[in-house]
């Protein structure tokens, strides 16, 4: 069997896993995302002040993916989130399966939304689909602007893009029309945000659209009985 084929077999079982998730999360009526994007673009700080803000009005879920440690769980677990840690071992991505067996262990409906936080990389999780509602890509400033057209998959397949650490642009040679222009090439659909999680420059948009696309999954979802 060639690797071509493998990998078609191996993304095959992936998807059925996925359908299986995405229909135990609307069952539970959620808003899923997921979140991928290189280390250090601020995943994790972003879900912080996405908590912050959110505290005390929608229930919120986080599954964290990463390769070893519970450290950004930790950090979540203390702005109040619930949810549960998947440590891949050395695994680039999460799969459809990794979130699927952790399932039982949250209280879907007792949630909103949920946001799983996969592994830091910019190539492997935008093949695998893990059930969610948004797949959302991260670009810090501090990255470069050449990411979109260097790694186009991820670009390709996401909804939304968020430009982060908007607050050091001053200082930094990042071509914020140029990498807007170029998502817009890739993927005409995907909207792009830019934001400072840390300084909140752009959160109140952010937090915004959130709530947009809560009350359409909302309104969306089947009434008992129907």
């Amino acid at each position: 069997m060639s690797k071509v084929n493998i990998e078609k077999k191996i993304l095959s079982g992936n998807d059925r896993v996925a359908i299986e998730n995405r229909q135990r999360f609307s069952d539970a009526g959620l808003l899923v995302f997921n979140i991928i994007s290189s280390p250090g673009s601020g995943k994790t700080t972003l879900l912080e002040a996405t908590l912050d803000r959110l505290a005390g009005e929608t229930r919120i879920l986080v599954i964290e993916g990463d390769v070893s440690t519970e450290r950004d769980m930790d950090r979540v677990r203390a702005h109040g989130a619930d949810g549960i840690q998947i440590n891949t071992g050395g695994g680039c991505h999460l799969s459809a399966k990794m979130i699927r067996d952790v399932l039982g262990e949250l209280a879907l409906e007792a949630a909103d939304i949920v946001f799983i936080e996969n592994v830091g990389n910019l190539i492997c999780p935008s093949t695998y689909d893990l059930g969610e509602d948004i797949r959302m890509v991260l670009l810090s400033t501090a990255e470069g602007d050449d990411k979109p057209m260097k790694y186009p998959s991820i670009f390709h397949e996401a909804e939304l893009a968020i430009i982060t650490k908007i607050d050091l642009l001053p200082y930094l040679e990042f071509d914020v029309e140029k990498v807007g222009t170029e998502i817009g090439v890739l993927n005409p659909e995907c909207e792009v945000l830019k934001l400072s999680a840390l300084k909140g420059e752009g959160m109140d948009v952010w937090i915004e659209w959130i709530g947009k696309r809560l009350e359409m999954k909302r309104a969306a979802r089947p009434v008992a009985g129907e």
